[in-house]
């Protein structure tokens, strides 16, 4: 157990410091092929794209393959996008968007397989441990993002940095993924679980959930750093310094989180957090002091951390089909990464970057009803298999 648990904890760190990796240099894309913001957002979003159309058969894959053949697969599809994205960085715009495309399909598959795999742990364990395992996740952006800040100061060109990441962690994922779990499968949940899972109301409402809160987590991956530099005039190196900022908060978020979740409940703890991710987005756009706005970060960054992890620990309430539970809110949330990028970059060109943000607070607040979705359920009483 203690294996299959480090192995997933460092597949999502690796996780993390790939995707910050590449976020670190966003602006550096912005200013290099001399985009607006609303086409930057249409480049970011060849990642969504990928990524949506790899999630909703990845759990028939899990079922059919296992997660650690998946995993793989989806390590070694991001290592070749992001190699294929680094090669055309600041010459062949066509280049960087086809491997943003690949490196989504990658990351999608990757995501989805690790997520199963941490409720299996979780389950196996029978206590909350899935927001220390998207913790780690954070951690690795934490990790990625001070790195990026380095390597940019030092004027490492982005092709090195990015590959060097991406393959280091290609064969970590190769090396470690065989102590995964095997995943609870039957025959029944491998041909007609994934088609009966986007009928049931709880996974939707649960989807919903997740779609918001990846939305409010993924505004500040793609713009945090954009809109320090652009509305509060700070460097390029300092606007990644705020997102580093904004992903240590998400991961001692995730960390503090397991408990105040067992304690309390996931439906008062999501709550709570999505307060403090609203107040941070107006400290962040109202204050003009610079502590206020580290303060806001940090309450941003908290309130974030617990939507996606909670939201995969309730599909997979029901061990029997959990894949297929996961991959139906992976694919819905992820519609947040699909949609958010170009849809923040039209705004922030109408309204600028910084306040563009706001966007963020105003979905928080609809999104509050259907956090009761996300309530714990009990299997033997037939509440989690729709």
């Amino acid at each position: 157990m203690t294996a299959a648990r480090n192995a997933v904890g460092l597949a999502f760190f690796l996780n993390g410091l790939v995707f910050s990796s590449w976020v670190s240099r966003i602006p550096e894309v912005r200013s290099s092929f001399d985009l607006t913001n609303g086409q930057l957002g249409l480049v970011l979003l060849s990642i969504a794209v990928g990524s949506v159309l790899a999630l909703p058969t990845t759990g028939a894959a899990i079922n059919a393959w296992g997660t650690v053949r998946i995993v793989r697969v989806g390590a070694v599809a991001a290592t070749l996008g992001m190699f294929t994205a680094a090669v055309g960085l600041g010459h062949l715009l066509p280049v960087t968007v086809a491997g943003l495309f690949v490196y989504g399909l990658g990351i999608g598959v990757w995501d989805v397989a690790m997520n199963v795999e941490g409720a299996e742990v979780e389950r196996a364990l029978g206590r909350t441990i899935m927001p220390r395992f998207h913790a780690g996740f954070s951690g690795g952006t934490v990790v990625g993002a001070l790195l990026g800040v380095l390597l940019i100061e030092v004027s490492v060109p982005a092709f090195a940095h990015l590959a060097a990441i991406v393959v280091l962690s290609l064969a970590a994922v190769w090396r470690s993924s065989p102590a995964f779990l095997p995943v609870v499968e039957t025959h029944e949940e491998h041909r007609t679980s994934a088609a009966r899972a986007w009928l049931e109301p709880r996974t939707l409402m649960i989807g919903v959930m997740v779609l918001a809160l990846a939305m409010t987590e993924g505004t500040a991956n793609d713009w945090l750093a954009v809109a320090l530099v652009d509305g509060h005039d700070v460097s390029h190196a300092m606007g990644v310094a705020g997102f580093a900022v904004f992903v240590l908060a998400m991961t001692a978020g995730r960390f503090a989180g397991t408990g105040l979740i067992d304690r309390f409940g996931r439906v008062v703890v999501l709550w709570g957090t999505m307060a403090l991710a609203g107040a941070g987005v107006l400290l962040i756009v109202l204050a003009d002091n610079p502590v206020l706005v580290v303060g806001g970060i940090v309450l941003w960054g908290i309130g974030a951390s617990l939507g996606f992890p909670v939201g995969m620990s309730a599909a997979a309430d029901d061990p029997v089909r959990a894949a297929s539970r996961v991959s139906v809110v992976s694919t819905i949330g992820y519609a947040a990464f699909l949609a958010g990028p170009p849809f923040l970059g039209f705004v922030g060109d109408e309204v600028g970057t910084l306040k563009a943000l706001l966007v963020v607070a105003v979905l928080l607040m609809p999104a509050a009803l259907v956090v009761p979705s996300a309530r714990e359920q009990r299997v033997d009483q037939g509440t989690a298999t729709g």
